[in-house]
């Protein structure tokens, strides 16, 4: 099973979700251009491009066929995969996710990098981070807020500043050529409830013409839905894999 983290994020986007899902299956995480520990990190930084690397590890790997999974950019990204490559992909899940235009996201990210620029930024943007991807059962406890930060400052492999601008202008330039409707393969959509970033009911119409689509909507969930909400995401996955196995 091949993992795709979203913007501002790498592999550890599946921490809380790999042991619920590696007794069972080859769990996959790779980091994205410009992020954890991809080298060079100033790579062309172009979403095609991330695709490509995604399906290039597993021919390295020499998996023919694999499930494929991805949250937010990297869900759009699980569709690209899906498209080009329907003989390799099994299935695809896509979590707190959305086919939309979304100006208000671009500017976030461009206020978030000007606030890590800034003085004593690496701790603000963070801070001013975590309203948007986290549901509201994460800020009832205000000491979530100082470990996630914490974890965050001392984590060795966290994206730069420039590197995070990279990602930023490939996010915008983005442009999905995968067409729903001719996505055949099985999809899972799963939609957080208490989503700011990717809006629910604005994500569910964008993904309206999937032919073969099973949706689900985690109520109690910000973007962040994999640590929201980490057992209920692998409920609905490990449900929706066995009803879909690759048969050898």
């Amino acid at each position: 099973m091949l993992l795709l983290a979203g913007m501002l994020s790498d592999n550890a986007t599946w921490a809380p979700l790999v042991p619920l899902l590696s007794d069972r299956f080859t769990v996959i995480r790779l980091h994205n251009r410009t992020t954890g520990r991809t080298a060079p990190w100033d790579a062309p930084a172009d979403c095609a491009l991330m695709a490509q690397d995604a399906v290039a590890l597993m021919d390295h790997l020499g998996f023919q066929q694999f499930h494929c999974a991805g949250h937010s950019l990297g869900g759009l990204l699980t569709l690209e995969i899906t498209s080009a490559h329907p003989d390799r992909v099994a299935t695809a899940t896509v979590l707190a996710s959305g086919r939309i235009r979304a100006p208000r996201t671009a500017a976030l990210f461009d206020t978030l990098l000007a606030i890590r620029r800034a003085p004593q930024g690496e701790e603000m943007w963070l801070r001013a981070l975590y309203p948007w991807i986290f549901g509201n059962a994460f800020f009832e406890d205000l000491g979530n807020i100082e470990t996630a930060l914490g974890a965050a400052l001392a984590y060795p492999y966290a994206q730069s500043a420039d590197a995070m601008a990279l990602q930023v202008a490939a996010f915008r330039a983005f442009r999905p050529k995968a067409k729903p409707e001719q996505i055949v393969r099985p999809t899972l959509i799963l939609y957080a409830g208490q989503d700011i970033m990717v809006p629910p009911d604005a994500a569910r119409k964008s993904f309206g013409a999937l032919p073969n689509a099973t949706h689900h909507t985690i109520e109690h969930a910000g973007h962040s839905i994999v640590w929201d909400a980490t057992d209920e995401v692998a409920e609905h996955l490990s449900t929706f894999l066995e009803a879909h196995p690759i048969r050898a």
